[in-house]
């Protein structure tokens, strides 16, 4: 094809896998890299080309722009998708790439350094009329300045970095002690997270749902959203299952749109032109504010697509070369059914903390329709090096009731062996009579303590069935 692009992943793991197929759909060259301590990465196979990129640690690889950029030039590079993680929100990457008139699969510098900026994201969402948690405008300096702005908008507050995400960076404190307790250990854990110490001082929401909204835009000014995702169901701030649409906004049709609209709204207020997610955070009143933008593509998009049928990474692509999205209106987006996603981590299902160690087997049994977007595979090693998430478990339904059907059927198909996995915990979850009603918040892991509930006993006459099965099915038997 005419417009051909070399589109360079500088990801790994199933977002790169994803990005992949997208680049392969649309006709470009995917290219993909293998770095010292992953050599046998599973996303190249999807890949058109393969390059190395030298270094052995985050910081020397997918962090290292310099090194990049090495790999950019020696390869004619002409588009960059980064995923999300690593410089996916990296103005300074951003910014290099455009001054080299490299692609950026991304929105345009001044969104990312705007909206990758706590302080002035809030300011633009003021100035746009847009509602934002209560709280200091700027950057607070001093554990006395905090205390002032606490005092001014009432305890518990949230003392929260300007700049990252990921839950990091943030502690809530319920008096001045806390906050003098608390105040240099999140200076210090942000600084060392994001190279950013500053701090924000927010109203802290007490049982609040943590809702977001897909947004896609182009070159050409148009601004769509495709509804809402609910991500309440998390541990130390980081989202584990995600589902769409919201079960606290159910069939409010009027909150749901006025919730879309405004993340429209501010994405106009920064003429945003990629795929992106407005996050907010709802009251038990049902009265919402804005939270942040992250200025990429989000862990949980696939819960999208399963409900409007539209492939966001392919539109994402599309939209960076200023090509058509071939959206003739917002009334045209539309949505079908329920999907819910279960993040498939190395972890120890009861403390929750990272578990590397190496995968001896792998194998699956699921329902009709269920989508796994993985890199798990017979002698892989999960390393501490990357993030502990080793796939991304989706199921729809006609209703809510059979995405959690079919979610309970794929979770008791799925065998890792060799590898601690959260596949026990989300067992539990899912079967939790306040989930099954959609009656939840941020704070559902600490006041319904799933993990005390765990079964970590192996039924290994269990397992030897399914795996007798299995191979029973293999041979045609």
């Amino acid at each position: 094809m005419s417009n051909q692009k070399k589109i360079l992943i500088i990801n790994r793991g199933e977002i790169a896998t994803r990005i992949a197929k997208a680049c392969r759909e649309l006709g470009h060259v995917a290219v993909g890299v293998w770095t010292d301590n992953e050599l046998n990465a599973k996303h190249l196979e999807f890949c058109h080309e393969w390059v190395h990129l030298q270094g052995s640690t985050n910081a020397e690889t997918y962090l290292n722009i310099d090194n990049i950029f090495k790999v950019i030039k020696e390869n004619e590079i002409d588009a960059v998708h980064p995923g999300y993680g690593f410089l996916s929100e990296s103005c300074e990457f951003a910014r290099k790439l455009s001054k080299e008139n490299i692609i950026f699969i991304g929105p345009h510098v001044e969104a990312v350094r705007q909206m990758g900026d706590k302080a002035i994201s809030k300011q633009i969402a003021k100035a746009a009329d847009i509602p934002v948690i209560p709280g200091s405008a700027s950057a607070i300096p001093t554990v006395a300045e905090a205390k002032k702005i606490a005092k001014e908008i009432g305890y518990p507050i949230l003392l929260k970095a300007v700049a990252g995400g990921g839950g990091r960076g943030m502690r809530a404190c319920k008096d001045e002690k806390e906050i003098e307790d608390q105040f240099e250990v999140v200076q210090r854990e942000s600084s060392a997270a994001f190279g950013n110490g500053d701090l924000l001082v927010e109203k802290l929401i007490v049982n609040p749902r943590h809702i977001e909204v897909q947004i896609l835009a182009d070159k050409k000014g148009n601004t769509y959203h495709f509804f809402e995702r609910e991500c309440s169901i998390q541990r130390r701030h980081q989202k584990i299952i995600e589902e769409a649409p919201s079960p606290f906004i159910g069939n409010d049709e009027k909150l749901r749109q006025k919730i879309c609209n405004t993340a429209v709204k501010l994405s106009q207020a920064v003429k945003y032109d990629s795929a992106g997610t407005v996050e907010f955070i709802m009251g038990e009143d049902r009265n919402f504010f804005f939270l942040e933008m992250n200025t990429r593509i989000q862990v949980e998009h696939p819960i999208t697509e399963e409900i409007t049928g539209i492939d966001l990474i392919v539109c994402m692509i599309q939209a960076a070369l200023g090509e058509e999205l071939g959206i003739p209106s917002q009334e045209w987006i539309t949505r079908s059914g329920h999907a819910i996603e279960c993040r498939i981590c190395a972890e120890d299902p009861i403390t929750m903390l990272p578990s590397p160690g190496k995968v001896t087997g792998f194998e699956s049994q699921f329902p009709q329709g269920t989508r796994f977007d993985h890199y798990l595979y017979r002698d892989l090693e999960v390393t501490p090096d990357f993030d502990p998430m080793v796939g991304k478990l989706i199921t729809k339904g006609l209703l809510r009731s059979i995405a959690i059907r079919k979610m309970t059927c794929a979770l008791d198909g799925l065998l890792v062996e060799g590898l601690k996995t959260n596949i026990p915990l989300h067992k539990v979850i899912v079967r939790n009579k306040k989930f099954l009603a959609g009656n939840y918040s941020t704070a559902f892991i600490v006041d319904e303590k799933p993990q005390e509930q765990v079964n970590v006993e192996i039924n290994y006459l269990d397992i030897y069935k399914k795996l007798a099965c299995i191979e029973a099915r293999r041979m045609g038997i």
